[in-house]
């Protein structure tokens, strides 16, 4: 598996608008066969801030991912919404797939 968390901070103004246009986005994303878990988490004492959780089963479909029209839509769209630009941290899964471990 190959894991994203994506970082987003969002304008206090854009955080309803940010919020269904996400949720669309991961609801059209778990369709993809290559996504296993496509989770959107609020920090609960920040509610400009927030965490995409997505799973792919290999690095290439993170790249397909983006090719899709949904996936692209929502980047044109939530771009004027972000306080700051988004960040990633990309990881591989070690349990229950214990595939990287020595």
């Amino acid at each position: 598996m190959f894991i994203v968390h994506v970082f987003v901070h969002v304008k206090s103004e854009a955080v309803a608008a940010f919020k269904a246009a996400t949720l669309e986005n991961a609801r059209n994303s778990v369709q993809e066969p290559g996504i296993a878990r496509f989770d959107v988490v609020q920090q609960r004492d920040d509610p400009t801030k927030f965490v995409l959780v997505e799973v792919y089963r290999t690095e290439v479909d993170s790249a397909r991912h983006k090719e899709t029209a949904h996936y692209q839509i929502w980047r044109d769209t939530v771009a004027d919404m972000m306080a700051e630009p988004r960040s990633s941290i990309k990881y591989a899964n070690i349990f229950p797939d214990e595939q990287g471990w020595d």
